[in-house]
């Protein structure tokens, strides 16, 4: 029978024999998983013993991660501002960048009366922008939209594991809000490009769902529906908070110039690379 240590370091080396990034760390967060410890708490248990039902756990998530499968997939969770998620491959996985926008829009919104205000998350997939901004702010009614039913799934059962009540949506963008109004719309759209699309690493374009991915062959067919279709749906000084490709921002900053489009401005994320516009409604 072998040691927790031995299955650690045997695991590690057979990672890097396939070349597999963070090899340590995926191997820590495996056999953690599957002993439902905390990774620094491995180094404490070095001689623990494995038995062979620990052991038929872990065979099959190793030869996924061999597989170039995300560890998020694989162990089906990932923290994301102050929330904790369920993930399937109906969903995207949660990047820092979008941590990164709601943390910005919190800052923008926590000097402003919120009581009554209605905050819509289109494109929700997982729930991760919505369910983060209801917890910072749960004076907010918040409503996640997706046309993925598969997508709403997983983000109505990430609502109800972090205790916030959400309205949950089934539609394409702004149909399900045909006659409602919003103080406050979040987006993080697809916005790769149609020819970009087969270079992406193959973590992301062999697991994770194409439709949350490619938004035309520009990557601006979503951004066009909003700006078609949002005016009708917005109360006077509305918010929106948009995550973008990192090329995007010149092509959203004419795209949004029409008059009723105000303070439209483009932020970047913590590598500098051109992330989110915000615009208001006039």
């Amino acid at each position: 029978m072998k040691s927790l240590g031995e299955i650690l370091n045997s695991t590690i080396y057979f990672f890097k024999q396939k070349q597999l990034q963070r090899a340590r760390l995926v191997a820590e967060e495996l056999i953690a998983h599957v002993l439902q410890m905390k990774r620094l708490d491995l180094y404490m248990q070095f001689d623990r013993p494995l038995i062979e039902a620990e052991l038929e756990e872990l065979r099959p998530l190793v030869k996924r991660a061999v597989q170039k499968e995300p560890l998020e997939y694989i162990l089906g969770q990932v923290a994301f501002y102050n929330t904790d998620l369920t993930l399937t491959r109906a969903v995207l996985i949660p990047r820092p960048e979008t941590e990164i926008l709601v943390n910005l829009v919190c800052k923008e919104l926590k000097t402003l009366p919120l009581e009554g205000k209605v905050a819509w998350d289109l494109c929700t997939g997982s729930g991760c922008i919505g369910i983060a901004l209801k917890k910072a702010c749960p004076e907010l009614s918040v409503s996640l939209s997706d046309l993925s039913k598969e997508a709403l799934d997983v983000a109505r059962n990430n609502a109800l594991q972090n205790g916030v009540e959400v309205e949950c949506i089934e539609g394409d963008l702004l149909t399900a809000f045909q006659g409602k109004k919003a103080d406050i719309v979040l987006c993080n759209p697809p916005y790769v490009a149609e020819q970009e699309y087969s270079s992406l690493d193959p973590s992301v374009r062999d697991f994770e769902p194409k439709m949350a991915l490619v938004g035309g062959e520009e990557g601006l067919d979503f951004y066009r529906r909003l700006k078609k279709e949002l005016p009708s749906l917005l109360n006077p000084g509305a918010k929106i908070f948009l995550e973008i490709g990192s090329l995007q921002g010149a092509a959203l900053q004419t795209l949004f110039s029409d008059p009723c489009w105000k303070r439209g401005r483009v932020e970047k994320d913590w590598a500098g690379h051109e992330r989110f516009f915000f615009l208001e409604f006039e």
